[in-house]
């Protein structure tokens, strides 16, 4: 689990500490307080832009003119203590550093020692909103179990962005250089695709086997984009470059893939469901990723689940059965909520903060 948590000039966290941790933690205060930014710094001990995709320089105190750092001591299971940290420098702002154990590391390798989730306010419109979301939605879970993924994504991206810019210049290019960039961008695409498959197909083996209460249950199925197939997909690519350079893009890829998402015990599209069934199926959903991350856990990558202002919007049998699942997890939990009175079931075995105005004070 995360120890010794460390914010500095992180939002409004100008020197912040979080210490004594245990299997379950909450942090009460405010709406904005700082709870969900504390949160935020512990997602970005993981690959990607954090909880809020926000940019580098956002992240920075404001006012301040510097760098801003997060930093965590990571209780590994079967080893000794990693430390972890993040952030940038003033005169940087935009660049992420990493380290580990004090030595020069990557966003992507951080993957490979810890297994992050998290469940926020602003997903509950995951359903009704782009597919882009839902792909950004599908990485972040599979990140979280294949670390290796993040870097296939990189990939992916980087020969996508070649062939848009091969297409839309004056003239056709050499095939031969479409070639090239095709049979990475296929190769890539490939793996991406077989990752995502495999997640939907573990979630969706995961619900089927949840009960269908408290939380409505979700059934998943995976849209590919483009062929599966490394070959495959790069013989689309080739047979649509016309189409593709009179449309300024590639139409043809796992970059089109969405994740299809139905009410189980309805029927009917998540996306038509009403907003407490979405938020039901969210918790579903994250719940389910929460115990293959605990089967992860138990191959030695601690997991650490963080779940922004979620028990609030819970009944008391709904909450209870949260409290009751998260109890299983065999990872770390991070709770927020405006006040204790939610989280009674919880309390004795918690470790607490109140957070006021960027400050955190042990409950």
């Amino acid at each position: 689990m995360l120890d010794r948590i460390a914010l500095t000039g992180f939002r409004n966290h100008r020197s912040t500490t979080l210490a004594e941790t245990r299997r379950i933690n909450l942090l009460v205060g405010e709406n904005g307080a700082g709870k969900t930014n504390v949160l935020e710094g512990l997602s970005l001990l993981a690959p990607g832009r954090g909880l809020r995709r926000a940019a580098l320089p956002e992240m920075a105190a404001e006012g301040s003119g510097a760098g801003f750092t997060v930093s965590a001591r990571l209780i590994h299971p079967a080893g000794e203590p990693v430390q972890l940290g993040t952030g940038t420098s003033p005169d940087q702002p935009g660049r992420r550093v990493v380290q580990v154990n004090g030595a020069g590391s990557t966003a992507a390798q951080l993957g490979e020692w810890l297994a992050l989730a998290w469940l926020t306010p602003a997903m509950d419109r995951l359903f009704a909103d782009s597919a882009g979301a839902r792909r950004r939605y599908m990485d972040r879970l599979a990140v979280a179990l294949h670390p290796g993924h993040a870097a296939t994504a990189t990939r992916y991206d980087r020969a996508l962005r070649e062939r848009n810019r091969l297409l839309s210049g004056p003239d056709m290019p050499e095939a031969r250089w479409l070639d090239a960039v095709e049979a990475q961008l296929a190769q890539a695409g490939a793996m991406l695709a077989a990752t995502r498959a495999l997640l939907v197909d573990q979630l969706d083996k995961a619900l089927a086997a949840m009960p269908a209460t408290p939380f409505a249950r979700p059934e998943l199925a995976y849209a590919p984009g483009g062929a599966l197939e490394a070959d495959a997909l790069a013989g689309e690519l080739a047979r649509h470059r016309p189409r593709d350079r009179a449309a300024q893009r590639t139409l043809t890829g796992p970059h089109r893939d969405d994740l299809q998402v139905m009410h189980a015990a309805k029927g009917m599209p998540a996306a038509l469901s009403s907003t407490g069934e979405q938020k039901a199926m969210l918790i579903a959903l994250t719940l389910a990723h929460a115990g293959l991350l605990t089967a992860e856990a138990s191959g030695g990558r601690p997991g650490v689940l963080l779940l922004d202002e979620v028990a609030a919007h819970l009944d008391p049998l709904r909450r209870e059965a949260l409290f009751d699942l998260l109890r299983d997890f065999a990872g770390q939990v991070w709770l927020t909520g405006t006040e204790p009175a939610p989280f009674e079931g919880v309390l004795a075995e918690a470790a607490g903060w109140q957070v006021t105005a960027g400050a955190a004070v042990p409950l």
